[in-house]
């Protein structure tokens, strides 16, 4: 993410780091950090839940809140770790997710 411009800033580590994540200057940052579907952290309505591994996909069918539910499924560049390639596939999977995910968003009123 850094790599593509934006603003990392690690608030807490250990098993499950916190990180704020500022995407524009004067704007806030935003709270990121793994959590599932239904943690207390989530909005509990008027959100977009957007599945991106086909487990997610097919384990959730519904989430309570959700106005809508987008599936958009990528290949894991975890596979190419320590590789020559690892750092291409990254790269590759994310411009994939922004490029989708601006289609997405612009697709949403």
């Amino acid at each position: 993410m850094e790599q593509a411009g934006f603003e990392i800033l690690t608030l807490s580590e250990g098993k499950n780091p916190v990180y704020a994540i500022k995407f524009a200057e004067n704007e806030h940052p935003i709270i990121g950090f793994s959590k599932t579907f239904d943690d207390a952290f989530n909005p509990q309505s008027e959100f977009a839940a957007i599945m991106t591994c086909s487990q997610a996909d097919a384990g959730c069918p519904f989430i309570p809140g959700a106005e809508k539910r987008i599936p958009v499924k990528y290949d894991d560049p975890k596979a190419f770790d320590n590789t020559a390639q690892q750092a291409e596939k990254y790269k590759e999977r994310s411009n994939q997710i922004a490029t989708e995910m601006l289609f997405v968003f612009s697709k949403i009123s």
